[in-house]
């Protein structure tokens, strides 16, 4: 039976955090949106239930009523499934908006599961992401400095989590050195509910900060407290979990629409091998000099058995700039559901992987795709998984944040799904 149950604000929020209760040893399920049945799920390659259940949701930049109303809907679903524990996980990078959802909806979840208090737990440090101080830092760099603070959803204003929080939350939040943490009581209950907001700076922290949470009802944070969470429930005796065959027999598809830096040197690292790429260009396809029927016909024609296209959107800062002058809306839903379309078309043909990298990209996909839920497999790179559809066990997804990955990102995916003839 499922002892943990995830809520992720976004989808490759999802997978990520899917990625990492897999590594820490859970049979994971990740389904995309709140399910319609709460009949236990078993895995039919290997016949066991899932141990951990990893609900995708869209609440990052929704409505605030919407987002909590799917919270709480999620929860719910949870609460029928009986798990122990809820954890609410959301950006590594945070939330820095004025009416920002991470409070709000961290609110409504600790009054749903009465939990006397909670934590924020953001950090991530495999990919950089620490807190020290009670301050968030990218690679090293305060959140309000780093090359975040002028997301064009959640604009990063400030590095103190706590003062992010003061207009999104109506509880205080304390701040937790690492010389606190290693003597916090594990029993200790706050005589009102709070947030606590432990340091965490190495890998070797999330561990500490697991021995000493784990037991609450309620847990917030991003991914990199998934891992040392599972171990804890896969020792309670829950046992270890075993994961899908991450490869598969067929053709491969390679998409991008991530503008981040580690996206488009994944990008120039693919094309400096030679390989074929087809370049989306808004202001064509607004104008209708280039159409997502000639993206296809350029993959089908490129794609053979030793070479795999890659289609992508992505820009540098300034271009970025320039084409949305164009209209921002208009411009990123044209892009983004030319390449879900480019996908839905691939899976259509045969093609058995699909490998995504960006945020929005990725969540366009998996609408056009419309399967409803997924076993997770290993993982590529941190926080990047291996999907197998529950509808069709033949298809690999691999949908990543835009900021995650190594350079040789697309290389490594398609090694890691290709089956061998």
């Amino acid at each position: 039976m499922a002892v943990l149950g995830c809520i992720a604000d976004d989808f490759t929020g999802a997978s990520d955090a899917a990625s990492f209760l897999v590594k820490g040893g859970m049979s994971v399920r990740l389904y995309n949106g709140v399910p319609e049945t709460t009949d236990v799920e078993t895995d039919p390659s290997n016949g066991q239930e899932e141990q951990a259940i990893v609900i995708a949701l869209k609440s990052r930049t929704q409505e605030k009523e919407a987002a909590i109303a799917d919270t709480l809907a999620a929860a719910a679903f949870l609460k029928s499934r009986n798990v122990k524990q809820i954890y609410f996980k959301y950006c590594s990078t945070f939330d820095s908006t004025l009416k920002g959802n991470i409070g709000p909806v961290a609110d409504a979840l600790m009054n749903f599961t009465k939990s006397p208090y909670s934590i924020l737990c953001p950090a991530l440090p495999v990919n950089g992401r620490i807190v020290k101080n009670g301050c968030l830092y990218v690679n090293g760099i305060p959140l309000h400095e780093s090359h975040m603070k002028d997301h064009p959803l959640t604009p990063m204003w400030d590095a103190r989590i706590a003062e992010l929080m003061k207009p999104q939350s109506i509880y205080p939040c304390h701040e937790l050195t690492s010389e606190e943490l290693d003597v916090f009581p594990a029993n200790a209950i706050p005589s009102a509910p709070c947030y606590e907001i432990p340091d965490y700076t190495t890998i070797e922290d999330g561990a500490k900060i697991a021995a000493a949470f784990w037991h609450l009802p309620l847990l917030t944070g991003g991914s990199g407290l998934l891992e040392p969470l599972a171990r804890i429930w896969i020792g309670q005796g829950s046992g270890k979990g075993l994961i899908p065959e991450s490869a598969t027999k067929g053709k491969a598809l390679l998409l991008a629409g991530s503008c981040s830096k580690a996206t488009l040197g994944q990008i120039a690292c693919y094309q400096s091998q030679g390989k074929p790429s087809y370049k989306l260009d808004p202001k064509a396809m607004l104008e209708g000099s280039q159409t997502v029927e000639d993206a296809w016909n350029y993959i089908k024609e490129n794609t053979t058995e030793s070479e795999t296209v890659l289609v992508y959107s992505s820009d540098s800062p300034d271009k970025v700039k320039e084409f949305q002058s164009l209209g921002m809306e208009k411009v990123a839903s044209l892009l983004e559901n030319a390449l879900a379309e480019l996908a839905a078309r691939a899976v259509q043909s045969g093609y058995t992987r699909i490998i995504s990298a960006g945020g929005e990209t990725s969540g366009a996909v998996t609408k056009k795709l419309c399967y409803s839920s997924y076993w997770i497999g290993k993982s590529v790179a941190p926080g990047v998984p291996i999907m197998v559809p529950t509808e069709n066990r033949n298809i690999r997804l691999i949908l990543k944040s835009g900021n995650f990955g190594q350079e040789d990102f697309f290389a490594r995916a398609l090694a890691d799904t290709e089956q061998e003839s």
